[in-house]
């Protein structure tokens, strides 16, 4: 709650290692949320850490949200595996490619298949980062709006 008795809301994003798109979508929604004054709070999960991730979070990530004055350090953390609490958690819950997770959440999660956003972003292994994350930013701004406007009408 916050100091004037609204609960603070969870979104939660998803990709498969939680080491660069994710962590951009948590770091950058976490900024603008406070810039908006919105009652939202980004967290971010994996749904395959056994992917190679190099360290707690990608060079680009960090890289790109440098270039927007964003800190990223307070998210200096190793990526972490999604479990069935964290969607409890969650309000909304966005995985950033639906081709590539979708298969995962019908096999390790299927009562959660209608309850997920899914966007289109590629990872590296299709699309560089130059693409990828103002994709993502862009996604992120959108679903800033959309839950901006849902606090005007209710």
């Amino acid at each position: 709650m916050n100091n004037q008795g609204r609960k603070t809301q969870q979104v939660l994003f998803l990709c498969t290692g939680n080491y660069y798109r994710s962590r951009f979508a948590e770091i950058y929604f976490n900024w603008l949320a406070d810039q908006r004054g919105l009652l939202w709070i980004a967290e971010s999960r994996g749904l395959a850490l056994n992917v190679c991730n190099n360290g707690p979070i990608s060079y680009y990530t960090v890289t790109f949200l440098k270039s927007r004055g964003i800190r990223s350090e307070a998210y200096d953390r190793y990526p972490l595996q999604v479990g069935e609490a964290d969607l409890v958690a969650a309000d909304h819950i966005v995985a950033v490619k639906e081709t590539e997770h979708r298969p995962v959440f019908e096999t390790n999660f299927p009562a959660w298949g209608d309850r997920i956003e899914y966007w289109q972003v590629h990872d590296i292994d299709c699309a560089t980062p130059g693409v990828a994350i103002p994709q993502l930013e862009q996604e992120v701004i959108r679903l800033i709006e959309r839950l901006a406007t849902q606090r005007m009408i209710a």
